[in-house]
């Protein structure tokens, strides 16, 4: 995206970020973002950095970092913690691992039980059905 040459409103940054105004008041008060001064009788102005500080924590989020992953981030945005943040990076994909193997379970679990409902004609009960209600044993099972 291209970068402003001047100070922006919360709206006009909210807009080059591809966010809304709650979005970047949420990070403020989170501590993500700085609440910006503001003279005497004016509003609050917006620079590139902050602009750049919005587009990080989207990116991190999009990468599937936590809000607290994410300010962990940006305490070592000095371009010197390159290994803290490579820990923080392998945790995350620990983490990504973990869930993609809890979702090949889900996916061989469901396939079965769609497979048992479609060889299931004229049955009394639907496997599928059947199984969701006896879920703490076959679920379990199958996960």
């Amino acid at each position: 995206m291209k970068k402003t040459s001047k100070t922006l409103t919360v709206g006009l940054m909210a807009q080059a970020a591809g966010i809304n105004v709650e979005a970047i008041r949420f990070y403020q008060r989170k501590g993500l973002m700085p609440l910006p001064e503001r003279a005497y009788g004016r509003i609050r102005r917006y620079t590139d950095a902050d602009l750049d500080r919005v587009r990080f924590i989207k990116a991190s989020q999009r990468l599937g970092f936590s809000l607290a992953e994410v300010a962990e981030l940006l305490k070592l945005d000095d371009g010197m913690h390159c290994e803290e943040a490579r820990e923080i990076a392998e945790h995350k994909l620990l983490d990504v691992r973990e869930k993609l193997a809890d979702l090949q379970r889900i996916e061989r679990a469901l396939d079965q039980l769609v497979a048992q409902c479609g060889s299931a004609h004229n049955a009394v009960k639907c496997p599928l059905i059947s199984a969701l209600h006896e879920s703490s044993e076959y679920l379990t099972k199958s996960l």
